[in-house]
């Protein structure tokens, strides 16, 4: 991946990112949220990122989809700053599903992990620089003048020494692009220093719309002649239709086909009312899948069981030194164990897909996460070439990590095919819950060893947990990484405190559940069995959690952020009534560059009722150069939120291999009036942009549970925190 981002003029154009300049006639720049026009796609040189119009206008392409991250705002900025673009001449369209646009980390239109704009940052750069070159070039030798004497200014060339000036789309009607585009160094780029538009706060380009009802979903597409479908799933893995009540419900005014899935009934029909009440008619019966049997309270138990046993086989995610020793060996040693149950997307827009397949074509409209996939997986079902396949991104209701799986879309694709009219498909939120791609649940056993004067000098955390990288990417990723579960594992370990020796090991767990990424993948659960271990060792050392975290870690970066978080608090100030918690945690990669964040949580314990009440949240964060530092405040924040209602109320159970909870009367979200006052403060430091979209998330759980040990004496081990089990850990 480090290589993949640091790439030449020619790796860059060789990996497809190269873009052909295409100086375009009056009116051929597309509205800001059209999709390309005629006259833009028959043009004879397409443009991967920039096309200017001779009347100005700036056309510039956002490459991934957009899911509520304003990736379609930073990502044509990161462009227009090295362009020198007048931001107001500005239009932003979504590219289309193409090589040219695939993300260096990923090789594909791909978003997740918050890496959007820290994957695409060096080639946006590029890719801009070079359009300006292009434009230098044109004038200097349009003017008979060395180009070293031009300059540009926002969206005009400058001769100071003639005292001449052209407009951008003034060069337009005269540039040609070279064969071989201008060799841009990554010294060549603009300085940070010179920034005009990144880092500083630039309205988002998706706000109106939205705000005007006029944002364009999957859920508003509507086909001439389109037909309806809503797909019943089987309950688990591997388990398919056997029979079912279709022929009955094909007697219905407006149905029009029951078609059997590999693992679904699809229903069919003229009108969205008919094929839902026909849905809710349907019976189906299921052959036994993979996970038929299981009930996730029990098997907690017996995940809880396999963290304790050492003799249990067990992948190492992280080995530093010999843990097990040091432990052994140690003056002291400390053990503590945490669970976390199942949890659900909830995004607010239903999984919804519209397709239209013919003999030697296919069309899909669809707010997906994985474009690119959806393309390659929807021509073989077709049986055509992926290049006869377009995919229309559409902006997403919600993602989350849900719409990183595919399966909604190629339902789409197989019903359209059997039907021979274009269907849109949409789940039912009772449908969605049923067939939920969940975060895993989790056991935990933590064991560290220490000193006679109390400092670490062994850690050893096992995870017994349901597997995701198979399911996302196939078993044959998993293999390749050594069977190291990135996503489920992710934050699994002390790579920034001070620790000797540290083991990390993962016990697969597989009942034939559906999972997925979920927000912060493996944050939520793992970092609060760390940040909660860190405060019990402070609490054992008769130390203030915050004074032993700062003595504790490594990084510079992270002691600000616990510093800062600290002052902004004023953590030592004494409350009446509430008390405060901490929580530490990262987003990102080592080789890629992460981001830091710590939180304070002020809460309030009804000791009686067991109910939790966060007053305020605090949050200081360490996101590089921030690209959008506005935008950057209200991802962390919302993630926070998520991090909020995933401690205290989410919880998606198994009974029999079925899911318990229904719709949200019984999965129980963050309530408005349970959302806390929250004070988010950015640190700058670098000149890369680092990942922000998840990155409070994994403090806001340890800071609770944290906060309720300062408070009571008693430790909330068991995610989420309903109010049975608070009063269970007060002895209430």
């Amino acid at each position: 991946m480090t290589e993949a981002l640091a790439l030449s003029r020619r790796a860059f154009l060789g990996t497809g990112l190269a873009f052909t300049f295409a100086f375009q006639g009056p009116g051929t720049a597309g509205a800001q949220s059209a999709p390309p026009g005629p006259a833009t796609l028959n043009a004879p040189a397409l443009n991967a990122y920039v096309r200017i119009a001779t009347d100005g206008t700036i056309t510039i392409q956002a490459p991934v989809p957009e899911m509520g991250q304003a990736s379609n705002t930073a990502l044509p900025l990161i462009v227009a700053e090295e362009l020198d673009a007048d931001w107001s001449r500005v239009r932003i369209e979504t590219a289309p599903v193409r090589p040219a646009y695939d993300s260096p980390v990923f090789r594909s239109q791909f978003v997740v992990a918050s890496l959007s704009v820290r994957g695409y940052w060096m080639p946006l750069r590029i890719a801009g620089a070079q359009a300006r070159r292009v434009l230098l070039d044109a004038v200097a030798a349009h003017w008979g003048v060395p180009v070293d004497q031009l300059t540009t200014e926002p969206s005009v060339v400058v001769h100071a020494a003639s005292n001449r000036r052209i407009g951008y789309g003034e060069v337009a009607a005269f540039a040609t692009v070279p064969a071989t585009l201008p060799e841009i160094a990554p010294a060549a780029l603009k300085p940070v220093a010179a920034f005009r538009l990144l880092g500083r706060d630039v309205p988002r380009f998706d706000v109106p719309a939205k705000a005007t009802g006029q944002a364009v979903f999957a859920i508003d597409i509507r086909l001439p002649g389109m037909l309806h479908a809503t797909v019943a799933r089987s309950p688990g893995l591997g388990a398919r239709p056997v029979s079912h009540n279709g022929a009955a419900l094909l007697a219905r005014p407006g149905i029009t086909h029951v078609l059997p899935l590999d693992q679904g009934v699809a229903i069919v029909g003229e009108r969205v009312e008919a094929v839902l009440a026909a849905r809710r008619a349907l019976v189906v019966q299921w052959s036994p899948g993979e996970g038929a049997t299981h009930s996730s309270e029990p098997a907690l138990a017996s995940y809880l069981a396999d963290a304790r046993d050492t003799a249990k086989p067990a992948a190492t995610v992280v080995r530093v030194g010999e843990a097990a020793q040091a432990i052994a060996g140690a003056a002291r040693t400390h053990a503590a164990e945490f669970t976390s149950d199942y949890v659900y997307h909830a995004q607010l827009e239903p999984l919804t897909c519209v397709a239209a397949v013919t003999a030697d074509a296919v069309e899909v409209w669809a707010g997906t996460q994985w474009p690119s996939l959806v393309r390659d997986e929807a021509a073989k079902i077709a049986g055509i070439p992926a290049d006869r396949v377009t995919v229309h991104m559409q902006t997403m209701g919600g993602g989350f990590g849900r719409r990183a799986a595919i399966d909604y879309a190629l339902e789409a694709v197989t019903i359209a095919k059997a039907a021979g009219r274009p269907v849109k498909v949409m789940a039912t939120r009772e449908d969605d819950i049923a067939n939920a791609h969940v975060r895993p649940m989790t056991a935990h056993r933590i064991e560290v060893g220490l000193d006679v004067a109390g400092k670490i000098t062994g850690w050893r955390h096992r995870l017994a947990a349901d597997l995701v990288v198979p399911q996302l990417y196939g078993r044959a990723r998993l293999d390749a990484q050594r069977g190291v579960d990135h996503i489920v594992t992710y934050h699994a370990n002390v790579a920034h405190y001070d620790m000797p020796a540290a083991l990390t090991e993962h016990v697969y767990r597989e009942h034939g559940v559906r999972t997925a990424p979920w927000r912060g993948i493996g944050a939520g659960p793992n970092a609060f069995a760390v940040e909660a271990v860190i405060d019990d060792l402070a609490r054992q050392a008769n130390a203030d959690p915050v004074a032993y975290r700062i003595a504790l870690l490594k990084d510079a970066r992270a002691r600000a952020v616990v510093e800062a978080v600290a002052a902004m608090a004023e953590w030592g100030r004494r409350r009446d009534g509430t008390s405060l918690g901490i929580g530490f945690a990262k987003l990102g990669l080592p080789q890629l560059g992460e981001s830091l964040a710590a939180t304070v949580a002020e809460v309030a314990v009804d000791r009686a009722s067991g109910g939790l009440r966060v007053l305020r949240l605090w949050c200081a964060a360490d996101v590089g150069l921030p690209v959008q530092p506005r935008n950057a405040t209200r991802q962390i924040e919302g993630s926070l939120l998520w991090g909020l209602s995933s401690a205290l109320t989410e919880r998606l159970t198994f009974k029999d291999g079925a899911v318990e909870q229904t719709n949200f009367g019984d999965y129980e979200v963050l309530r408005a009036s349970e959302v806390p006052e929250v004070q988010v403060r950015l640190i700058r430091s670098g000149e890369t942009p680092l990942p922000a979209g998840e990155l409070g998330l994994g403090t806001v759980a340890p800071a609770i549970s944290n906060a309720v040990l300062a408070a009571t004496g008693r430790r909330l081990a068991a995610l989420p925190f309903t109010k049975d089990r608070v009063r269970a850990a007060l002895g209430v």
